[in-house]
């Protein structure tokens, strides 16, 4: 008989399931909505933090120690994987646990690119203080740059990292979501289910 165990806590099945919320959110109100974009964005970010400190601090299979894998383990996971007879892992297996880590990268670099994106075009935002101190600063006296203080094509620099940035999540949401339906069917369980209800089976 198998033991049902609470895996997932509920930080952990909140911060995914806003942060999927509030990306579909962002990415589709990216053109429309700039108001709801920038603060799908803020929300993100705030995520994002509090994210890597529970990593630190949360409970067992929310920690980076428990789920970020050694070089080995990936190689041998991997290895089971096309063996077709993976070793199962309560928490993230190697795979996972990498994604994770890329998700809360690339998030990053969405947010605070997209933060430096809005203060070189609209002048607001956190990042907006740096723009002002650029404007007034004596060092860029006499330079050619635009009525905001920033060099000419800054703002298409930052778009283009925010965009490529962007676009690259999106193959890593694709991947993860790959990844996902094939665990579910090598180990015959709902890796969505565990999300939601936080459990999994000991077996």
């Amino acid at each position: 008989m198998s033991e049902h165990v609470y895996v997932w806590d509920k930080f952990v099945r909140a911060f995914h399931w806003s942060v999927v919320t509030l990306f579909i959110i962002s990415y589709l109100s990216a053109e429309e909505v700039e108001w709801l974009h920038v603060y799908s964005g803020y929300t993100i970010a705030a995520l994002v933090v509090l994210r890597v400190i529970w990593g630190g601090i949360g409970s067992r299979y929310a920690r980076f120690s428990d789920f970020v894998p050694s070089v080995a383990a990936t190689k041998a996971y991997i290895s089971g994987l096309r063996s077709g007879k993976p070793v199962r892992y309560l928490g993230h297996n190697p795979l996972g646990g990498l994604m994770v880590i890329a998700f809360l990268v690339m998030l990053t670099v969405i947010t605070l690119s997209g933060m430096k994106l809005y203060a070189v075009e609209e002048g607001k935002g956190p990042l907006a203080i740096g723009v002002q101190m650029h404007l007034v600063s004596p060092v860029f006296a006499g330079e050619d740059h635009d009525e905001d203080g920033e060099d000419d094509g800054s703002d298409e620099y930052w778009k283009q990292i925010h965009e490529f940035a962007v676009n690259l999540m999106l193959l890593f949401i694709l991947l993860h979501i790959t990844g996902v339906v094939i665990s579910s069917r090598i180990h015959n369980e709902s890796l969505v289910k565990s999300m939601l209800n936080g459990y999994k089976e000991k077996r």
